[in-house]
């Protein structure tokens, strides 16, 4: 079955409403290319809930765009670049909800899911000032020792986008050695998504199997300016002029010019 897809015709499948989950890990492997098919080619596409174990500028071009209803996400940042602009800003003037999340709320939040249960009892978050923040965690007494534990809600995906190095026709892809949580996303999500570096017609072996992928999308260098390990390192140039250009009132100026690239 071959699988590929014009990159305008997977950011199509992200509905009005949907819950986006965003592969990659900080500043490494992330969906860039996919973010701004999206914004360019998917006007539709607002209200979305942002799932991201960890989230950075892909998400922030999102954040800025006026696209985003939500985060969930144990960390927003540019790691050594400092704060993600866009994020901080609407955070500040409490344009976006910010659902709390650590990892042992996704990662249990996810394992619920996947589990087809409401939630998993965990002993993370006992004794913090985390439950203050979502009413929605309850506490449970285990029915077999009576000790107090949280209850984490599960958490459901309505698409995941994942960037590979490459990926065959059927959607088994490659993601390298530092997976964050993709292969969770994949199995969680109801539409798996991926943008890969390059495109093969078979592949012998895959971190992400092609059963759990929808479509896959041929996107050269559609991590930058994160990095691609071993492909390419990241452009700390461009994410430091993004980062000087937002501070400097110019997000839309360079949104503009980075969709028209």
């Amino acid at each position: 079955m071959d699988k590929t897809v014009a990159l305008s015709e997977a950011a199509a499948l992200v509905a009005t409403g949907s819950t986006l989950a965003l592969g990659g890990m900080t500043l490494y492997r992330r969906p860039l290319a996919f973010t701004h098919a999206l914004l360019r080619d998917n006007p539709a596409a607002r209200d979305l809930t942002l799932l991201c174990f960890t989230a950075g500028i892909e998400s922030d071009l999102l954040v800025g765009a006026g696209r985003v209803r939500s985060v969930r996400s144990c960390y927003f940042g540019l790691e050594a670049f400092g704060f993600a602009p866009m994020f901080t800003q609407a955070a500040g003037e409490g344009t976006i909800e910010i659902i709390e999340e650590s990892e042992a709320s996704i990662t249990f939040g996810i394992r619920a899911a996947l589990a087809d249960v409401g939630f998993m009892p965990s002993r993370a978050w006992l004794g913090t000032d985390l439950p203050l923040l979502r009413p929605d965690v309850k506490t449970i007494k285990d029915p077999y020792s009576d000790d107090e534990l949280m209850a984490f809600p599960a958490i459901h995906c309505d698409v995941a986008v994942l960037h590979a190095l490459r990926a065959d026709l059927a959607g088994n892809a490659v993601i390298g050695g530092n997976p964050g949580i993709d292969l969770e996303l994949a199995l969680l999500a109801d539409i798996t998504l991926i943008t890969t570096e390059d495109v093969v017609e078979n592949l012998e072996k895959a971190d992400i199997p092609g059963p759990l992928v929808q479509a896959v999308a041929l996107a050269p260098q559609g991590a930058l300016p994160t990095s691609c390990h071993p492909l390419y390192s990241l452009d700390g140039d461009a994410i430091l002029d993004y980062t000087q250009r937002c501070k400097a009132g110019e997000f839309e100026q360079y949104l503009q010019e980075a969709l028209a690239a």
